[in-house]
């Protein structure tokens, strides 16, 4: 009895150890995010910014501009598909080189890790700007283009959607290298050695294991690509130069341009659904592929 008495007081102990070493997180995610939060969808059912400050009334004026006018279902459409068209393009570019990442026996695996992820090193204000060179209507692929004579004019390609997805997906590439590497732990050589000695040749080993394997670690890469595509503000402004319209551009103008705080927040609101919709088919993709 006394040992039962004593395995519970430790069980109690631990427990509260445990509560008091999250306490500092919960505080911390409590100020810089519930409480936020909470203010943003309180704000989108005011009717002004200074009775979003204030409080008081309530209405649904904002979400009625946000379901009702076209302009916005466009919005949400384009942030929706620039945000699908990044992720696919990123996580199929950055596939061969996590893959290669994760087998390699190399003894400079280490150093090549860092060079894939070296970008993240540099702000993605100065890699949009230095895409804006690039992609320019005088930058290096028009001069290229046009001094070998396969154009005689200037190709658009920026102040477009095409120029925002080139600068999102190089972007984003290391964040999907990085989570790839961390979701292919499922990968095992002896699985493929087995599958070649009984005749299947490396596109089928690669389709019948390796692919299937690794599906996790693609899922969670393009889950974290398609999150911060579509809710990147910096990318789509500067290489729309105001002609890509996307959730993010567009809480912006509504908070600092037109000052209709209640609309931004409405609209942020309308990005959260979207995130949460997101994660629930993620969810749900991960569960199959465990059963």
């Amino acid at each position: 009895m006394a040992a039962v008495r004593h395995s519970s007081s430790d069980g109690s102990s631990h427990r509260g150890m445990l509560l008091l070493l999250l306490l500092p997180g919960l505080l911390a995610l409590l100020t810089t995010f519930l409480l936020p939060l909470i203010w943003l969808v309180r704000a989108s059912f005011a009717s002004s910014a200074v009775a979003a400050l204030k409080g008081g009334d309530w209405t649904l004026e904002s979400y009625r501009t946000v379901l009702y006018d076209p302009f916005y279902w466009k919005v949400a459409w384009n942030t929706l598909y620039l945000g699908v068209n990044v992720a696919i393009f990123a996580v199929a570019l950055s596939y061969p080189i996590a893959l290669f990442l994760a087998r390699t026996k190399s003894r400079w695996r280490g150093v090549l890790t860092a060079l894939a992820v070296a970008p993240l090193l540099t702000s993605s204000v100065v890699r949009t700007y230095g895409w804006m060179v690039i992609l320019g209507d005088r930058g290096v692929i028009n001069a290229a283009l046009q001094s070998s004579g396969l154009t005689d004019g200037v190709i658009r390609l920026t102040n477009n959607y095409f120029g925002a997805t080139v600068a999102l997906v190089e972007i984003l590439m290391p964040y999907a290298i990085l989570a790839m590497l961390s979701g292919f732990g499922r990968l095992n050589t002896q699985f493929e050695e087995a599958a070649a000695l009984l005749g299947a040749n490396r596109f089928r080993v690669f389709t019948r294991i390796i692919l299937p394997l690794s599906l996790p670690g693609v899922l969670t890469a393009a889950l974290l690509v398609f999150v911060l595509a579509i809710s990147s503000f910096v990318t789509p402004r500067l290489m729309g130069g105001g002609r890509v319209f996307v959730i993010g551009t567009e809480v912006y103008n509504e908070a600092t341009v037109t000052l209709n705080w209640p609309l931004a927040a409405a609209l942020s609101v309308l990005l959260l659904v979207l995130f949460g919709s997101v994660i629930l088919i993620y969810q749900r993709a991960m569960r199959a592929l465990e059963t």
